[in-house]
């Protein structure tokens, strides 16, 4: 696995800073229309980038210190599946839109009754002329109480096998008959959101591929998301590491205590695993792979890793641990570690993808301590997000071990 970069004077490094010498202050719209949000999708959304050169724009973005636009749900996943099966009218519409942010996304899969067995979900949608008329309800919908757009499953055959008769649409989250109602979870943030559909009217022109077919579509969501939900970091990509963790100890001399050394080092190993699986995903994309379930076994892994991590963050504070926003070192630590700026993760905003979340840098600043104490609060819920853990290790065990199926009983009939 060799991931060393092309030199300082390669053509598409000098590409990019022509590009910011002209745009030194780039908006969000000018960042999509430049192609350097999305690289890798097709033109004249991306530049069609092969691996080798989204990293070079990721390293030059950083080192820029500019950020891309913040609309995960649309760039990461809804954006892919119109990209795969949209109409070329729904890519002009959304798609430019979607990457500058301008237009926020939320996801209307999961149901009160059909979360892990997302194909089991009852929204209805029935024809009505040019329309479609939807009823039901969707859960944990991120982001729905400041989305423009929502990518939405609903059942348009009921007497099919749950994992057919399934459509894909795309949903005006201004349309009458939509209520959104918050749900509050125990970081005191407000990011999920209940949805009600009551006789909601989807013009016709806004499904997404053939109609029955939307589970192949949902799939390819799935599979994005899966993939996002897996980067660097123990919090989805954000948030401390094993790493910042073992250096905050070091900041203080460290430690004698052979059992917080002996979870120090366990968590240094599974974090070390995890990089690897990272690089193992990136090396098969690189290559013209597919990762297959590596994705799934990463996100598992991760989610496990993250919990333990922050738990052992909590238990080395002691007492002062059960003090909101205490990092690792306990309420007033004679130095403060020091670790770096950490990344927006998807889940994290307090009420919108783009709302400013104040100072992030490392320090004697809120964000680095609250992140910890943040990070203990949020982590047990990361192993239901994006696919529960026991969801992950079926993917694991049909794909990647060849196991038997589960049994559909609707398959049955």
């Amino acid at each position: 696995m060799d991931f060393a970069l092309p030199p300082d004077n390669d053509n598409r490094r000098i590409e990019f800073r022509t590009w910011l010498a002209e745009h030194p202050k780039p908006t969000p719209r000018q960042l999509a229309e430049g192609t350097w949000v999305a690289p890798h999708w097709p033109r004249p959304w991306g530049q069609g980038a092969d691996p080798i050169t989204q990293l070079i724009i990721d390293d030059e973005l950083k080192k820029a210190g500019i950020y891309r636009p913040n609309n995960p749900i649309g760039i990461g996943w809804a954006g892919p599946t119109i990209l795969y099966a949209g109409t070329q009218a729904q890519k002009e519409r959304y798609l430019m839109p979607m990457l500058a942010a301008e237009e926020i996304w939320c996801q209307l899969f999961s149901e009160p009754g059909a979360g892990s067995d997302l194909a089991g979900l009852s929204t209805k949608a029935v024809a009505d002329g040019d329309t479609w008329v939807v009823t039901g309800q969707k859960i944990w919908t991120s982001f729905a109480h400041v989305a423009q757009f929502g990518i939405l499953l609903a059942r348009t055959d009921p007497n099919a096998p749950k994992h057919k008769g399934i459509s894909y649409f795309i949903c005006p989250m201004d349309s009458p008959g939509i209520t959104v109602r918050p749900i509050v979870d125990m970081t005191a943030m407000h990011t999920f959101n209940e949805v009600f559909l009551d006789e909601v009217r989807i013009p016709a022109e806004n499904l997404v591929g053939e109609v029955n077919r939307g589970w192949e579509l949902a799939k390819v969501t799935l599979g994005n998301e899966r993939v996002s939900l897996s980067g660097e970091g123990s919090l989805w990509g954000g948030g401390p590491t094993a790493n910042h963790l073992i250096n905050a100890v070091k900041s203080v001399g460290g430690t004698n205590d052979p059992i917080l050394r002996q979870q120090l080092a366990e968590a240094y190993i599974e974090s070390e695993i995890l990089r690897i699986l990272r690089l193992r995903t990136v090396t098969a994309i690189i290559s013209g792979r597919s990762p297959g379930a590596e994705a799934s076994v990463r996100k598992a892994l991760a989610d496990d890793h993250g919990k333990r991590l922050m738990n052992l963050a909590k238990n080395m504070a002691q007492a002062s641990g059960m003090l909101a926003g205490t990092g690792p070192l306990g309420a007033n630590p004679a130095k403060k570690p020091v670790w770096g700026k950490v990344e927006k993760a998807p889940f994290e905003p307090p009420s919108s993808p783009n709302e400013s979340r104040g100072d992030e840098t490392s320090g004697a600043n809120a964000g680095q301590e609250i992140m910890w104490s943040f990070g203990f609060l949020v982590s047990p819920a990361l192993t239901i997000g994006g696919g529960t853990s026991e969801v992950q290790r079926n993917i694991v065990a049909e794909r990647s071990l060849g196991l038997p199926h589960e049994i559909d009983p609707s398959d049955t009939k």
